[in-house]
């Protein structure tokens, strides 16, 4: 039996994205790590970037590297967020090799691995102006890379990585990713060879690949949203991504409610259920359906996307969603079944949300 609201996941088109992403690196001789942080680590999802020709598979959560590891995935697993001391001994034994950024955190990593008789890959974080994780000073990050090269045995020195867009929004330029390339050689003449890894960033650093102009020395980049749902780089950076589904996930919500309603509250408007004090337009009595699906769900109504022509998203509490029918064409009914797109932002809610069931399509 159905249950709603749910969440359904092609496989076939996920791994045509996964694909196409990695024939645009091929290009340009730079590997994909697929990151699957955005759709909670959904195992049999996960196991398509490996099927696509990711060379690793990446999150910043431990779990879903395990589920990962536990449904096949046989590809080196990396933890994208920098390992908290209290997790070391997980982030090791679940974990191929972690990003990082603090002398700390890499030595209790080395005497960890030590314990579970393992080496543990690092790649040193540099920030270049987004602010999130990363050495700012730059000597700091070169002599950190000789301490572990040097004195770290358990450790090894993959590479250097940065990240661009996430927090500061800072573009991907070529000439901001020159700097870690700048960075790269600094690193290699001080431990005396060449670096397997210089991670150049993530979905935002895929119009480097686009347009051709990647600077050489970057061999790898960390995608999520690129591959799941590539619709920032259509709507936000203006690619053609014609070539990309943008529908691999589809949230399904059921009516429950159609009524003709008011469009402005009667009464004195207060604050709602989430403590605003929304504003509202009066455009007449309308004909609104209500849905079995709310913030709670979805996290905010702005990232949720009717695929029915004429369907309106007017608001939501913590567990309903009001939509305005007035205009379309077809007959809902209650009981009936719409469909939504999504965003980056609402898929890691929907799939986050035990309330939400997730389906497979094969």
């Amino acid at each position: 039996m159905n249950r709603y609201p749910q969440v359904t996941v092609d496989l076939k088109k996920l791994l045509h994205n996964v694909k196409e992403v990695v024939a645009l690196g091929k290009a340009s001789q730079v590997e994909i790590t697929g990151i699957i942080k955005g759709f909670t680590g959904i195992p049999e999802a996960s196991l398509m970037f490996q099927k696509g020709g990711c060379t690793m598979v990446g999150s910043s959560r431990l779990e879903q590297l395990e589920r990962a590891k536990e449904i096949g995935v046989t590809i080196p697993l990396m933890l994208i967020r920098i390992p908290m001391l209290s997790e070391i001994e997980e982030a090791v034994k679940v974990a191929d090799s972690s990003l990082n950024s603090e002398r700390e955190v890499l030595e209790a990593l080395n005497k960890e691995a030590g314990k579970q008789g393992k080496n543990h890959g690092v790649i040193l974080m540099a920030d270049l102006g987004d602010l999130r994780e990363g050495f700012w000073d730059k000597e700091e990050l070169i002599n950190t890379a000789s301490y572990v090269e040097n004195n770290l045995k358990n450790l090894t020195l993959l590479g250097i990585g940065t990240n661009v867009g996430c927090y500061g929004s800072v573009a991907a330029t070529p000439s901001k990713l020159q700097e870690l390339v700048d960075l790269k050689d600094d690193v290699e003449k001080e431990i005396g060879r060449p670096l397997k890894i210089v991670s150049g960033g993530a979905t935002s650093s895929i119009p480097r690949l686009m347009e051709n102009n990647m600077p050489e020395g970057i061999n790898n980049i960390r995608v999520g949203e690129g591959i799941i749902l590539a619709k920032d780089l259509r709507d936000l950076y203006g690619y053609d991504m014609s070539f990309m589904y943008q529908d691999v996930f589809t949230l399904k919500a059921e009516v429950i409610e159609i009524k003709t309603k008011p469009s402005y509250p009667q009464g004195e408007i207060m604050f709602d259920a989430f403590g605003n004090k929304p504003e509202y337009v009066d455009i007449g009595v309308r004909k609104r359906g209500l849905l079995a699906m709310g913030k709670v769900d979805y996290g905010y109504l702005e990232n949720i996307y009717p695929r029915m022509k004429g369907v309106k998203v007017l608001g939501a509490s913590s567990d309903h969603t009001i939509i305005d029918i007035e205009d379309v064409e077809e007959d809902i009914k209650i009981g009936d079944i719409l469909e939504f797109d999504l965003s980056y932002a609402s898929i890691v809610f929907v799939t986050n949300c035990e309330n939400v069931r997730i389906v497979i399509k094969e």
